[in-house]
């Protein structure tokens, strides 16, 4: 699984678009408060000030982002201009949105915000958010950090990864983990799949000094409870939530935990079954996606995406959401987008992670993929698409500006991943001619498919990237202790263990790119997934009137319309309202427990007389 990269103001991840960065005014003083003389009317105030400030943060946003697009797809070892220029961009956003200027007048108009309209409010509070992660009252800090960001992308991306004395991608790395069945080899790809991460380390101290020095000149104690505020929830809360979801799984990541400890074994010929998993043995490096251990008869895409190419895969998805009545894609999505592999050969380097980018907070939306014609890559196209969809969604006049992001971050994921999760469903395929309809699949063995991927996502992101991160961030976890707390938090939610020594001289954690450019925010996945099954649940049982396990929403304008109503208005409604009234519950894991139940009473039975070790 691929996953995605969603801008989320922060200016290590101002992700952008059209205007040339030395064409952008920028303002540093807001307009003045009108004359003392009469009373002042506070709603047209807060109105003039949100126009003046909504314009000049979308100019520098989208000049911002076009430099980071071409630090994302155009790396050059050794040639720092990119780095560059993308370091002045972020900067001359960082200096407007955290202005001394417009933090005192956001805090201002605040103090009025019973005479003001909510939408007016929510803007407000927005900026003021924004400007918590580049207050110019730090400016030396801001800007060091913005620089280091930009390095860290660079050595991040630029890496040469040497497997047998050969440069390989990580693409490469991923594909031998899926298919080597040889454990001493897995135990080499799996190491060198991890030696980016000393090279880190210095960088990732320094950020963490960094970040954590910006949001506290706002009020914030640490960068973690900054980025759960977005949430309207604490640190303590935002912990609270996340290990709750992972206790609603756990007797069924349990199940999956020793199905996988022996049927591995099996395969890789040892006698001996391990209590935990060696994280080598795992499809995935970091043990988050064991999906492909199951190849479901009938089921396999492969074959048939080969002959029909990545283009068709990228071509197809759009074909999807256009089936639910939404718009062709802009045309300048596919002249600007990087969507396929470099050739052969290039003399540069481009970032792998697939991701989706709202360039200029208006109709230019662009993806970043690296499209191969396989399985992996056909749900990761409907995932991505998924995004875009949602930008052009609330990229409309009733939605101001500032509020045009998800009705929360999990949100965007949930609408990527919902979308992957449809794109898979055996009717949905049937329909398309990837699958003979009649073909005869192991219902059973598909949702064990599913679940190694999604249920099994749910301990790393919520359990070990969270408390990690948590730990980094707000404990101030010390520089001698990262990889051991790594290495804690991996066998205490994952019941996963290092698959060779791994002392303080590496940094395995920063080896997900999320540690470095996307921080302390990986929750947002996992709840991204409880608020998908809640979602997939209902457009099931209430819409189409399906079997969950069995749906088809190609051509359903009902569907449509549903993931319309929640996708238009942005972040300018409340998230949790926006749940409520569309599925008529809370957050909770609920839909996503009783979507694997059939599984459960599969698993108890096939673990009968096996040791459980979590």
């Amino acid at each position: 699984m691929k996953k995605s990269f969603i801008p989320v103001l922060t200016a290590a991840a101002l992700l952008a678009a059209c205007a040339p960065t030395a064409q952008v005014p920028v303002a540093t003083t807001p307009p003045e408060a009108q004359p003392e003389a009469a009373a002042p009317h506070w709603p047209s105030l807060a109105e003039t000030y949100l126009n003046y400030y909504s314009g000049q943060y979308q100019q520098l946003y989208t000049a911002s982002a076009e430099a980071e697009w071409r630090s994302n797809t155009h790396i050059v070892p050794g040639d720092t201009a990119n780095a560059g220029a993308t370091a002045r961009a972020n900067e001359r956003l960082a200096a407007f949105t955290g202005s001394s200027a417009n933090i005192a007048r956001l805090r201002e108009l605040l103090e009025h915000k019973a005479e003001l309209t909510e939408l007016q409010v929510k803007q407000l509070e927005t900026a003021l958010y924004n400007a918590a992660n580049s207050p110019q009252t730090i400016a030396d800090v801001v800007k060091a950090r913005i620089k280091a960001e930009a390095q860290q992308t660079e050595k991040l991306y630029g890496f040469d990864y040497k497997y047998q004395g050969k440069s390989v991608t990580t693409n490469d790395l991923d594909d031998l983990l899926r298919k080597e069945k040889n454990p001493a080899r897995r135990e080499q790809i799996w190491v060198a799949s991890k030696e980016i991460g000393p090279t880190l380390k210095p960088g990732l101290l320094n950020l963490r000094d960094l970040r954590n020095q910006t949001v506290q000149a706002l009020g914030y104690p640490d960068y973690f409870t900054y980025q759960a505020s977005d949430y309207g929830l604490n640190r303590e809360e935002m912990m609270t939530l996340v290990r709750q979801l992972n206790q609603e799984l756990r007797p069924l990541y349990r199940e999956l935990h020793t199905y996988a400890r022996y049927e591995l074994a099996k395969q890789y010929g040892v006698k001996q079954v391990p209590d935990y998993l060696p994280a080598s043995w795992l499809p995935n490096r970091w043990g988050q996606d064991w999906s492909s251990m199951v190849d479901v008869k009938g089921l396999d895409l492969d074959p048939v995406l080969a002959k029909k190419g990545a283009e068709w895969e990228v071509q197809q998805a759009e074909r999807f959401y256009q089936s639910l009545g939404f718009p062709a894609l802009p045309a300048s999505f596919y002249q600007k987008s990087s969507l396929y592999p470099l050739p052969k050969g290039a003399d540069y380097k481009k970032n792998n992670h697939a991701s989706a980018w709202h360039m200029n907070l208006e109709q230019d939306v662009r993806s970043l993929m690296s499209v191969e014609p396989n399985t992996e890559w056909y749900e990761t196209t409907h995932h991505e698409l998924g995004h875009i969809y949602y930008y052009l969604s609330y990229s409309n006049p009733e939605v101001p500006v500032l509020l045009r992001s998800g009705a929360n971050r999990a949100y965007h994921e949930a609408m990527g991943s919902l979308m992957g999760l449809a794109a898979r469903q055996k009717p949905f395929l049937a329909g398309l001619g990837l699958i003979d309809p009649k073909v005869k699949t192991d219902e059973m063995q598909a949702l064990l498919k599913e679940a190694l991927g999604s249920v099994v996502f749910i301990p790393f992101a919520s359990g070990v990237m969270s408390e990690w991160e948590n730990s980094f961030y707000a404990d101030n976890l010390p520089a001698d202790q990262l990889n051991a707390r790594w290495w804690e938090l991996t066998k205490q939610y994952q019941g996963i263990v290092p698959a060779t020594a791994r002392g303080e001289q590496y940094l395995d954690p920063a080896t997900k790119t999320h540690i470095n450019d996307d921080p302390a925010q990986y929750y947002d996945y996992a709840l991204s997934y409880v608020i998908l099954f809640q979602l997939h649940d209902h457009i099931a049982k209430q819409i189409l009137h399906q079997d969950p396990h069995a749906t088809n929403y190609y051509g359903s304008k009902e569907v449509g319309a549903f993931l319309a109503d929640i996708m238009r208005p942005g972040a300018s409604k409340d998230w949790r309202r926006v749940l409520k009234e569309k599925t008529g519950e809370d957050l909770s894991a609920r839909a996503m427990v009783e979507y694997f139940q059939p599984l459960m009473a599969y698993l108890k039975e096939k673990n009968k007389g096996r040791k459980y070790t979590m």
